[in-house]
């Protein structure tokens, strides 16, 4: 139980900072999910169109430090290969 003023402060923004970013993680991992459901069904133009869409989220997830960096570079490199090898 928060005892102080300050630890009640702290509870209170670790509340609304973790609903944000449950909120954020939820949204790349869709546009990520889009992408690879694209792919899934070998729907090649889908895909791009996709891709570029999340690309942003992706990058912007970056920024607001919900996942790190390489993490970002590697779903990013990943889903572009799958992309090019669809025929």
């Amino acid at each position: 139980m928060a005892n102080t003023a300050q630890a009640r402060k702290r509870v209170r923004q670790s509340v609304v900072r973790r609903e944000r970013n449950v909120a954020l993680k939820s949204k790349l991992r869709t546009f990520v999910k889009n992408v690879v459901k694209a792919i899934d069904s070998g729907d090649k133009a889908l895909a791009g169109k996709n891709y570029k869409v999340a690309i942003p989220i992706i990058d912007s997830s970056v920024s607001k430090g919900i996942i790190h960096k390489n993490k970002a570079a590697r779903y990013k490199s990943r889903l572009n290969k799958q992309i090019l090898e669809l025929s």
